[in-house]
């Protein structure tokens, strides 16, 4: 591996597993068309519990994408994540044929928010109703957050650098600065997401404690960022992984990148310190910029967090135009979260498969059951906006006060050269 410092990073290939579809022609197909699959929780266990909407990953049988040693093994996170990282890995052409020979070449970056929380529940119910003999060894292992990347970088026999952020929600937009800082410093290629499964009774009660959850039962109600009618958050499931490589390295296999990973930045405000907020995403977005070499004018679509607490959606807007100026104003801006729900640290990794996928098509897709915007800012309601996309700011929070935004180029607006 060479350590030189101009080595690019660009996303090569797409796996998604989410609540609007498993694939990428799926899901960009629901994306764009707004559909909202937001829907009654219809998870075992959680039918009395306050949470009464959310986005699930339905129809999807994991026993049909992942080999039953690894799932005996591990939680629906990982299963999600694994299933997911297959589908990036095929969309990339990244076989083992490619790094058997250099296995240290790959490496494996995963956000997480929660962890494992069906598979421990159902462990910790076993110890207390059974006793600590009726525990099973996978216990110590499937429900930490590392879990995702382990099994990936096992089952893909990936030895290249290997890491997790559990940095809250915004996580998943700063794995991707890992993976590039990993390209940075000379490995190759580097499988990069998150995927996420918040939906089961232990997991949705701890959710409870969030002030932001929203707990309306009309799932064309329940979301609604930057509205009058904003009443909070709805979770989902589900994710994406993405394969970044080195851009020469690709091109040495034959693969044309599909984007740039152009610039990151990140801040922490504090627990739902959403006024704050204002301020520290905002220097994430300079940041961001400065690092991609990017002027504020040159965005062309922002993807935004959109937590859907007034307080917070009002921050986030001021964000925008405070690092954009008066391009924030005029800058589409859209969240087509609002269709599936928040899936903890795989939402922004969403957003960022989006991005590309937008940018591919010269779309902008819609916010689902957002109409009436009451901020200053140029929400995409309704139906796709058709527009040219070279470049795509996304915006992720968390609950517990991290904010980040990445800057992707599309394939077709390579960055200068500033080595």
């Amino acid at each position: 591996m060479s350590t030189r410092s101009d080595r690019r990073t660009v996303v090569t290939g797409i796996g998604v597993i989410a609540p609007n579809g498993v694939g990428t022609d799926v899901f960009w197909k629901a994306t764009q068309e707004g559909i909202s699959v937001l829907d009654r929780v219809t998870r075992e266990g959680c039918g009395d519990l306050p949470l009464r909407v959310a986005g699930e990953v339905r129809g999807l049988d994991p026993a049909t994408m992942v080999e039953g040693r690894y799932l005996v093994q591990t939680d629906r996170f990982t299963h999600f994540a694994m299933a997911a990282a297959d589908l990036a890995l095929e969309d990339a052409r990244l076989g083992r044929a490619d790094y058997e020979d250099e296995p240290y070449d790959v490496g494996v970056v995963t956000a997480a928010g929660s962890g494992g929380g069906e598979f421990g529940q159902r462990e910790l119910q076993r110890l207390w109703g059974q006793g600590s003999r009726y525990v099973g060894p996978y216990q110590s292992i499937a429900w930490f957050y590392a879990a995702s990347t382990g099994q990936i970088s096992i089952r893909g026999g990936f030895k290249g650098p290997c890491g997790v952020v559990a940095s809250d929600e915004a996580g998943g937009l700063d794995a991707f600065a890992h993976a590039a800082g990993a390209v940075a410093r000379g490995t190759n290629a580097v499988v990069v997401g998150s995927a996420e499964a918040p939906l089961a009774p232990y997991s949705v009660v701890c959710q409870l404690g969030y002030q932001d959850l929203s707990t309306s039962d009309d799932p064309a109600r329940a979301y609604r960022p930057f509205t009058s009618e904003a009443c909070g958050f709805v979770p989902a499931e589900g994710g994406a992984m993405l394969v970044v490589e080195e851009e020469s390295a690709a091109l040495r296999r034959g693969v044309q990148p599909r984007a740039y990973v152009a610039g990151h930045g990140a801040t922490f405000t504090g627990p739902s310190r959403w006024k704050e907020s204002r301020e520290g995403l905002a220097m994430s977005i300079r940041g961001a910029l400065e690092q991609a070499g990017c002027a504020p004018e040159e965005i062309d679509v922002v993807f935004a967090d959109a937590l859907g607490v007034p307080e917070a959606d009002r921050a986030e807007a001021l964000a925008i135009s405070d690092a954009l100026g008066a391009h924030g104003r005029r800058v589409p801006v859209t969240a087509p979260k609002t269709g599936i729900g928040r899936a903890y640290c795989g939402g922004p990794v969403l957003d960022v498969a989006t991005a590309v996928l937008a940018m591919e098509h010269g779309v902008v897709p819609p916010t689902p059951g957002v109409f009436d915007v009451c901020h200053d800012i140029d929400v995409v309601t309704g139906k796709a906006r058709k527009a040219p996309l070279r470049t795509a700011l996304v915006l992720s929070r968390g609950l517990m006060g991290s904010n980040a935004a990445l800057v992707v180029r599309g394939a077709a607006d390579r960055p200068r050269d500033n080595s």
